[in-house]
């Protein structure tokens, strides 16, 4: 590489120039809340360039990510292309989305930026990183972080920078109020108000065309503003999963297990048991095929001996048949299909949603799963034209937020119908509800 240096066509805002750039040359995690149009990705990205054009590190790589890879091209590939193309030496792929930075020094590679996205995280596993950004994590997967990024940067201890607009508290959420309280990171939330970016006639215009609750979302960074048509409340989760119930208080309560079933795909199937007033820890699988799925199910039966068992027949018929097959007894539960209070609801799926809310309401205590809890304030409602309750759909919902709330299916499926308990046989146990499940040789991943 010449000794002169390459000039970067970026110049970086007041905000960037005098606060976050600084910041980030001095942590290695870091979360930024930013609004719409605050340049957030064109920012962070230069930093990362910056980062990689100076590194001395052996063969050091890089990575961008979005929720989706078609997503995170569409964002950032133009600009990871434009301002590395000042960089003498510089190649790019449009195949793996890459720049490769030519080496300050003989015998090494030079640094490697990628573009990628979390809907693909087997293609990350096993790699590593000596930096990454998350563009808007509060729309991925929520073990993308944990399994994929964190691992990848651990051995050469590299940096993570969460960044995006609050929609709900979510992964962002909960990234930037663990970050603001640390002193070894950085955290940063900034509105309109704060950086005045967008032109005062032009951010009027914007509101006319803007409800109420996307401008508090997308311009002043609130991230309670979707939460005035979610069903479910952060606030009323947080309330369950800090109650906890001996086993005398839900011991004359019917048990029953709920399954939320997928074959393969990027779905999961689920399985949770609940006793009353107490819901116990999700298991959770990937890539199982049918029969092994009923296996499961019917080790949950024999162990836990419910009063019911509710699975539902979007997709696991083959489920149902296979456990039947083996004797058990067990009842499909349809979500499309018409609510027992059908002039109160639109389907069976927006009753037993709303069951389960009321279900919290009225005491229910939830186990410490991230997961669920995040799951089950993912759905919106509205009404319809006879004033039923409408839930958003599964589909709308995956595409919204990036996954499908799967464990929350499974939680919300146990209300399908009433079940009541037989005192006499229900279970006797010798410890309290902790909520967690199950021993650890039992879990399964």
């Amino acid at each position: 590489m010449p000794d002169t240096a390459a000039v970067i066509p970026y110049h970086p805002r007041v905000i960037w120039r005098d606060v976050i750039h600084p910041a980030l040359s001095r942590v290695r995690f870091a979360t930024l809340v930013c609004h719409r149009r605050f340049g957030k990705t064109v920012g962070s990205l230069n930093h990362m360039i910056r980062l990689a054009a100076d590194s001395l590190r052996p063969a050091p790589q890089y990575a961008y990510f979005a929720p989706y890879r078609t997503q995170a091209k569409l964002i950032a590939w133009e600009y990871l292309k434009h301002y590395t193309s000042a960089i003498p030496g510089v190649k790019t792929s449009e195949v793996s989305l890459s720049a490769t930075l030519p080496t300050k020094h003989a015998g090494r590679s030079g640094a490697v930026i990628m573009i990628g996205g979390a809907d693909k995280p087997d293609a990350f596993r096993g790699t590593y990183f000596d930096g990454v950004i998350l563009d808007e994590i509060g729309q991925m997967r929520r073990n993308f972080y944990g399994e994929i990024v964190r691992p990848a940067i651990a051995d050469r201890r590299g940096w993570a920078w969460r960044i995006g607009t609050p929609k709900g508290r979510n992964a962002l959420y909960d990234f930037y109020e663990a970050d603001r309280s640390d002193p070894d990171r950085f955290a940063c939330l900034y509105t309109v108000d704060d950086t005045g970016v967008i032109d005062q006639g032009e951010l009027e215009e914007m509101k006319k065309d803007m409800t109420p609750m996307e401008i508090r979302q997308e311009l002043y960074c609130d991230f309670t503003a979707s939460e005035t048509d979610v069903l479910i409340t952060i606030d009323l989760v947080s309330g369950a999963k800090s109650r906890r119930y001996s086993a005398g208080d839900v011991m004359n309560s019917a048990r029953v297990i709920g399954v939320d079933t997928a074959r393969y795909g990027e779905d999961r199937s689920v399985i949770i048991r609940r006793q009353g007033l107490a819901a116990f820890r999700p298991r959770v699988f990937r890539g199982l095929n049918n029969m092994e799925v009923a296996d499961a199910v019917v080790w949950e039966i024999n162990d836990f001996r419910p009063h019911c068992v509710f699975i539902d027949a979007g997709r696991g018929e083959g489920v149902i048949d296979r456990v039947r097959q083996l004797g058990y007894s067990v009842v499909e539960a349809n979500f499309g299909e018409k609510a027992m209070d059908s002039a109160r609801y639109s389907n069976r799926r927006a009753e037993i949603w709303d069951k389960t809310r009321r279900w919290l309401e009225s005491g229910g205590s939830l186990p410490d799963d991230e997961e669920l809890c995040e799951e089950l304030s993912m759905p919106t409602y509205s009404f319809d034209a006879s004033n039923r309750m409408v839930l958003e759909k599964k589909e709308k919902m995956k595409e919204r937020i990036g996954k499908s709330p799967d464990l929350a299916d499974a939680l919300a499926v146990t209300f399908f119908s009433p079940v009541y308990g037989d005192v006499e046989s229900s279970c006797s146990y010798s410890d309290s509800y902790d909520s967690s499940g199950y021993d650890d040789e039992l879990v399964w991943n």
